[in-house]
């Protein structure tokens, strides 16, 4: 079973900077995963943000964030960052950490087995 817990949410005014971490435990060493960064604000569906394939070590971002957001891994220490630069009042949110092994496209939410409990991101104007 894999067990994610996020940090480093808060707030920030637009323009600035958060950088946010994964910590993930339980993992299979036999297996590949998809580790992503999702987003969900009030009346919104959950949507994909970034993600990275432990395969390939390959990166995927959703147009909306891309040359301003990097997705990372540090597989020493089994953490996932989410470094988030130039942000914006629209990508205030609540971000959630998850995993799944194996591939597919990689901003299914509903293909994630394993959520993180989220950390809240608000960019004021």
């Amino acid at each position: 079973q894999v067990h994610l817990v996020e940090s480093g949410g808060g707030s920030v005014q637009a323009g600035g900077s958060l950088r946010l971490s994964c910590v993930g435990s339980g993992y299979d060493s036999s297996l590949h995963y998809f580790l992503g960064w999702f987003r969900q604000s009030p009346g919104k569906e959950r949507e994909g943000v970034a993600a990275f394939y432990t395969y390939y070590s390959s990166t995927y971002y959703a147009d909306s964030v891309k040359g301003r957001f990097t997705i990372s891994q540090d597989k020493a220490t089994n953490t996932l960052y989410l470094q988030m630069n130039s942000l914006k009042p629209e990508d205030t949110a609540v971000y959630y950490c998850a995993a799944r092994p194996g591939g597919g496209w990689w901003n299914e939410a509903s293909t994630y087995k394993f959520w993180g409990q989220g950390t809240q991101v608000t960019v004021s104007s």
